[in-house]
């Protein structure tokens, strides 16, 4: 099986860092039918949390945050990875990036159940660059 690559859209919000944020913005996606292939979340400065979100569809995740009163940054892309577990798996995906002389800006990957995904940021300057690199 080959890995399937694709870009696809990221929002992220900034949240008050303190307990019961990240259930308000995920209950308010749950109550509107939002579909998430990932979240990540991190704190950020002054006292925030940012949380990116990589919704299935956009403009229902759009909606359904700024319904909740939810401050949602303009949309930007990343990659959505997901392909079978094998060792190397990612350091073959930021080969292709370092042959292209793409800087890999940030990842989140896991696996389980005999797969893996990965959502991959790079500067959006460097998109196209990227998915060339990547084959998409």
């Amino acid at each position: 099986m080959t890995d399937t690559i694709r870009r696809i859209d990221y929002y992220y919000v900034r949240v008050k860092d303190q307990p019961g944020e990240g259930f308000r913005a995920l209950s308010a996606l749950k109550e509107a039918g939002v579909n998430l292939l990932n979240l990540t979340a991190f704190p950020a400065e002054g006292g925030t949390t940012q949380i990116d979100f990589v919704p299935e569809n956009s403009e229902a995740f759009v909606k359904a945050a700024r319904t909740a009163g939810l401050a949602v940054s303009p949309k930007k892309q990343c990659f959505f990875i997901q392909g079978k577990d094998r060792v190397g798996a990612l350091a073959d995906i930021f080969k292709k990036l370092a042959d292209a002389k793409v800087n890999g800006h940030a990842a989140n990957a896991s696996c389980g159940t005999g797969g893996f995904g990965m959502v991959l940021w790079v500067k959006q300057e460097q998109m196209a660059a990227a998915a060339k690199a990547l084959g998409i």
